[in-house]
């Protein structure tokens, strides 16, 4: 899916409009996660007057037109209570953001000196969703419950505080500041989780098979196939030795 350059130009908007907003109130890395968080309610709702509504005993991140989107970077955990309360009422979409690209530079604490920017070999993709999805599988069949996948481009600036000898490893975030919409990915049930089925999988494969073709951990293969199975996208048919064997669900 390829996005258009209408959707990309409203969001280097958004992106400006934040971050130039939040800089010029309080500099960079104040808003940490929330950073993203804006950027994204700005790019999907402008009108305010649609933000931060209260809906019962929650706030909802946007409210128009009966239908409600939540933006959740990470710790799905916490959205189900909300889940609880707004999927009996409303359609909900869920926003997860993922770094498509990223770009990192490193801040020293003691001189406050912020290094050359360095591209990070990670590339994300959609199935760094899986992690998180996990959290809320049993919610995943709900007819009211839809799924949007945003792939964009970032820079990140780290604190160089980690244990390591070069301070990196376990350094804390300090800021990441969205640049370019790469990609969206909505699924609107679970028939349309293709995005995250990597092709050129054999007729009944493994997680193995799964693992090699997304080139993704065997753990995360098993926490895929999990959720795909549970939501009837795959279905498991037998074994294959200590492997559970799996094939595409037909429509």
């Amino acid at each position: 899916m390829s996005v258009s350059s209408y959707d990309e130009t409203l969001f280097e908007e958004a992106c400006r409009e934040i971050i130039e907003k939040e800089r010029k109130k309080n500099g960079i890395g104040t808003l940490q996660e929330k950073t993203v968080h804006a950027v994204l309610k700005r790019f999907y709702e402008p009108d305010t007057d649609h933000q931060e509504i209260r809906i019962g005993g929650f706030v909802a991140d946007i409210f128009r037109g009966n239908e409600i989107i939540e933006i959740q970077t990470r710790n799905f955990n916490a959205l189900r209570r909300k889940l609880d309360a707004f999927l009996p009422e409303y359609p909900v979409t869920i926003v997860y953001p993922i770094v498509h690209t990223k770009w990192l530079f490193w801040i020293d604490e003691a001189t406050g000196e912020i290094s050359q920017k360095r591209k990070s070999p990670k590339t994300g993709r959609t199935y760094d969703a899986y992690f998180e999805l996990y959290k809320i599988r049993t919610y995943l069949n709900h007819p009211n419950l839809h799924l949007c996948l945003v792939l964009f481009d970032a820079e990140e600036y780290r604190l160089l505080n980690g244990w390591s000898k070069d301070k990196k490893r376990g350094s804390t975030r300090y800021d990441r500041i969205p640049i370019k919409l790469v990609d969206e990915f909505y699924i609107g049930s679970p028939s349309e989780y293709g995005c995250m089925i990597p092709e050129g999988l054999p007729e009944q494969f493994t997680s193995k098979d799964f693992a090699s073709k997304a080139k993704i951990s065997r753990g995360i293969a098993n926490l895929a196939l999990n959720i795909l199975n549970y939501i009837h996208a795959v279905t498991r048919i037998g074994k294959l030795g200590n492997s559970y064997l799996y094939e595409i669900s037909k429509k």
